[in-house]
């Protein structure tokens, strides 16, 4: 049973959702100090089959750059994921080979029901 949460530590929507739940038996990878590679970009892509999925078009990078403005391929939200620790949308749990990405409120909702708090 694989159980893994990527989180940013300097992020307090994370640390407040993390706050909320049971995470003893989860891998914590804080993706600022140990960033996505591209086998685990990769698990998470075979779940989601879109990395635009996992992507945090919320991020100030993204705007600031102008990807905003472009139109991205898949291959161009790969290699923004792998090259950027904020483009990808967090928290990110996985479990089990089940995913839950982001902090929306039925996201969450979702997770506390599958893991409890």
């Amino acid at each position: 049973m694989r159980k893994v949460v990527y989180y940013l530590s300097t992020c307090d929507t994370c640390k407040k959702i993390m706050a909320q739940l049971n995470l003893e038996d989860f891998d914590k990878i804080d993706i600022k100090n140990n960033p996505l590679t591209e086998p685990q970009l990769l698990e998470l892509y075979v779940i989601t089959e879109s990395y635009e999925d996992l992507f945090n078009k919320r991020a100030i990078k993204f705007r600031q750059q102008g990807f905003n403005k472009k139109e991205l391929t898949e291959n161009d939200y790969k290699k923004l994921l792998l090259d950027e620790y904020t483009f990808l949308k967090r928290p990110v749990f996985l479990i089990n080979g089940d995913l839950y990405v982001g902090n929306a409120k039925k996201i969450i909702e979702q997770l506390k029901e599958r893991i409890g708090k």
